[in-house]
């Protein structure tokens, strides 16, 4: 049998080491300083070797993934990381918050 292991978990199950504490730090300090500033609906990142405001609508225009709300793989995020649902779900033609208790 063949074995494939995504890449991207090895990548995060590597300790935190200084660097990443800097580079953590800096784009939380980029991040205050662009609220602070009035920026809404930007995220902070790394580009050509400088800290940039992306703005999230040029983030997610070109995302090819697409999860559904009511899914088990958003269900599974929700369970593990212990959000409450937000989502919104039609019911009988009128929208309702759907209802969720965490384990």
């Amino acid at each position: 049998t063949v074995k494939y292991v995504d890449p991207s978990y090895m990548i995060r199950s590597v300790p935190a080491n200084a660097s990443d504490a800097i580079y953590c730090y800096l784009l939380a300090q980029n991040a205050v300083h662009g609220a602070m500033a009035g920026y809404t609906s930007f995220s902070v990142g790394m580009a050509n070797n400088r800290l940039v405001y992306i703005p999230i609508g040029a983030l997610v225009k070109n995302s090819p993934r697409m999860m559904d709300p009511m899914g088990r793989t958003w269900e599974r995020v929700l369970s593990v990381t212990g959000q409450p649902n937000t989502a919104v779900k039609i019911v009988g033609g009128s929208a309702a918050i759907s209802t969720r208790t965490t384990i």
